[in-house]
């Protein structure tokens, strides 16, 4: 059956040979969770395991050899002399008839497209001609196909019968495709398990397959422990998201209460700076207008000092005739009356200079007030 499948193989196709890997034999390679029960056998002894190994060896053998007839066709002028003109002229028949069928198949892909992009368009009688050519076309695969298989039995059997263009051809592994390879290597890994299947014995499969249940109850129970502890680990991350999402909308609460605060504390600084300011502007027109009520006074003293002043000196003149303790006397009450006005001047002066302090300390006070407020404001807690 896979010579058949290999048969139909285009030969004409050169493969991609960096992603061949190295063969390799499976049969060597125990499964790691089966080490317990490897076979205690290493040979087989019983005629039927050696024919089925024997007939899987060869099978596998050929396999080997067909991948490799496009390799030959890609490059006869470097394996002509190897493999002989018989091999070489077969396999040029083999490829003929590889190439006819892949232009057969190319065709009807194509008469296909074409009849379903014109299904609509084209009258019922041509698309009907057109279907029954196709399926003419199409009968003449089986024939065809039957003739690549004999050819392949014929490149095969010529192979066989020279050992030496075998062996050569079976060491160009470089030419085979990677899908071949691919086969080749599962080929093998079914040699292995077969060539294991035939070491186990009746009481050691039995050990083996309660040894896989055992495996595979224990692995029920530890799965069912797992979801156990998924479910609960879903729960608590669920319950960690959930705390998460409440400390983080208190978080957010703060920052807006304190935002809040902020705003509010930048404008009551703001409200109080204004306050202050007017309370000075205010302070300040009021003392200048006791500054010019007292300035007033001191004019309206010193226009009666003048007056008085004049009066005196009129009425000297007046009293000239009479006598001098009369007119020390009148001088002596003149002075004191004029040293009264100058007491009277000394003290608005000072209550002017006091009034300038007040309003000197009232601001600076405020001054600090209000860094005071802004330094518990802006300091943090």
């Amino acid at each position: 059956m896979a010579l058949d499948i290999l048969a139909m193989a285009p030969l004409y196709q050169v493969p991609t040979i960096n992603r061949i890997g190295p063969k390799t034999d499976p049969s060597k390679r125990p499964a790691d969770s089966l080490k317990p029960f490897v076979p205690s056998k290493i040979k087989l002894t019983t005629i039927e395991a050696k024919r089925i190994m024997s007939v899987l060896d060869e099978a596998i053998y050929k396999v080997e050899l067909v991948t490799l007839l496009s390799y030959v066709a890609s490059n006869r002028g470097n394996v002509e002399g190897m493999l002989g003109e018989d091999i070489m002229r077969a396999v040029r028949e083999h490829e003929d008839l590889c190439q006819v069928l892949l232009e057969i198949v190319r065709c009807l892909k194509e008469k296909e497209r074409q009849l379903q992009e014109q299904d609509e368009a084209k009258e019922e009688g041509w698309l009907r001609d057109r279907r029954l050519s196709i399926e003419l076309q199409k009968s003449s695969l089986p024939p065809l196909r039957q003739q690549i298989k004999d050819s392949t039995k014929n490149v095969l059997r010529l192979l066989l019968s020279n050992p030496q263009a075998a062996s050569f051809l079976q060491m160009q592994t470089q030419g085979r495709s990677a899908e071949a390879q691919s086969l080749i290597d599962s080929l093998n890994e079914l040699r292995g398990f077969l060539f294991e299947k035939l070491l186990t014995s009746p009481m050691e499969a039995r050990d083996k397959a309660q040894f896989i249940q055992d495996i595979s109850k224990q692995n029920s129970v530890n799965q069912q422990i797992i979801d156990t502890l998924e479910n609960e680990l879903a729960e608590r991350m669920k319950d960690r998201h959930a705390e998460m999402e409440k400390e983080n909308f208190v978080i957010q609460e703060l920052k807006n209460h304190l935002h809040q605060v902020l705003k509010f504390s930048e404008k009551s600084l703001l409200r109080t700076k204004q306050e202050a300011q007017k309370q000075q502007r205010a302070d300040f027109r009021a003392s200048q207008a006791r500054v010019a009520k007292i300035q007033q006074e001191i004019l309206q003293l010193q226009s009666q000092l003048f007056s008085l002043v004049m009066e005196n000196r009129e009425a000297e003149q007046a009293l000239r005739k009479e006598e001098f303790e009369d007119l020390e006397a009148v001088h002596r009450e003149e002075k004191i009356m004029l040293e009264e006005l100058r007491r009277k001047h000394q003290v608005l002066v000072e209550e002017f200079a006091q009034i300038q302090e007040e309003r000197e300390i009232n601001s600076k006070k405020r001054m600090e007030a209000e860094q005071e407020m802004l330094h518990m404001v802006w300091t943090p807690r």
